[in-house]
């Protein structure tokens, strides 16, 4: 198993996806100059990343709950099932997974757009052999 398929990592990433990416720093103030400038400012991006991973984990790990509880299905398979849906709707997972939530609690309806790819990744997986499905 990858780090990055670990099912404890950090969202299924390894700690360098928390990181940013060369290309991410490029904006960063002293961009291009090596040093102490650009170093902190790399420092306070990764620290508002992890941060605002933080605030959003809860909520996408009651989600993910959600899923297993109703469909008898693994956190890998609950969390492709969450990647899908964001994906295929363009929308953040963690809104996704405030919206599945809402929804579960009777709090609001899950928008249709959400709902629409949310069926669609449910009957992907129900057509996957199960085998499949596990590995």
């Amino acid at each position: 198993m990858r780090p990055s398929q670990h099912p404890h990592s950090w969202y299924g990433r390894n700690q360098d996806d928390a990181a940013p990416r060369h290309d991410d720093t490029a904006s960063l103030p002293g961009a291009g100059q090596p040093g102490p400038a650009h170093e902190a400012a790399r420092l306070r991006q990764e620290n508002a990343q992890l941060r605002r991973a933080l605030r959003t984990r809860p909520v996408i790990d009651m989600a993910r709950g959600i899923l297993m509880a109703s469909l008898a299905c693994s956190h890998e398979e609950a969390w492709q099932i969450l990647v899908t849906v964001s994906q295929h709707s363009n929308t953040k997972l963690h809104r996704v997974a405030d919206a599945l939530v809402a929804a579960a609690t009777g709090a609001e309806p899950m928008p249709e757009v959400l709902r629409h790819h949310l069926s669609a990744a449910l009957e992907t997986r129900q057509a996957a052999p199960e085998a499949q499905r596990r590995t």
